[in-house]
This record gives C-alpha cells, structure tokens and sequence, in this order.
C-alpha cells in the first residue's frame, strides 16, 4: 500500500510544472545587470495594461516576470518570459 502512495506521489509531481522561485529585489537587479535577465522595462511596452506589481522568479533554466496587470478596470496576472 505504501509503495502505491509513493508511486503516484512521484507521477503527480512529474506532472506538476515547477514552481518559480522568486528572486528578491537586490538578487534581480543583479540578474538584470549582468544580462542574464531583460529588464522590466524592456518587457513592459508588450503587456497591454499598466504594470501594478512585479516578481522576477527563476523558473525551468530561465527567468520569467510574475506581473499584475490593471487593464480595463480589472487586474489579471501574467507571466512573461524574461530570459535573456
């Protein structure tokens, strides 16, 4: 019994998408000036709405921008590509 908790405890989690580890705020300016993630700015312009809040988060080999965006009146959340 306990060997098929651990089987679909390991299927379960090759399923789940890794989760982004967020970096703090001294750790991504770092990480943009050193190139190996593009700036907010530079990603700002193709979001569509005003930028509220954001994370960069390390995530599968690369960087991703974790945003809130208000557009319309309403804030949703993206996620945007962020490796250089």
């Amino acid at each position: 019994m306990k060997q098929i908790f651990v089987i679909l405890f390991l299927m379960l989690a090759a399923v789940v998408p890794a989760q982004a580890a967020c970096l703090s705020q001294s750790e991504a300016r770092q990480a943009v000036a050193s190139g190996q993630a593009a700036s907010l700015g530079s990603v700002a312009g193709g979001v569509g709405g005003e930028i509220v809040k954001a994370q960069l988060c390390k995530q599968g080999g690369g960087y991703v921008y974790r945003l809130s965006v208000l557009k319309n009146g309403k804030v949703t959340n993206i996620t945007v590509n962020a490796s250089r």
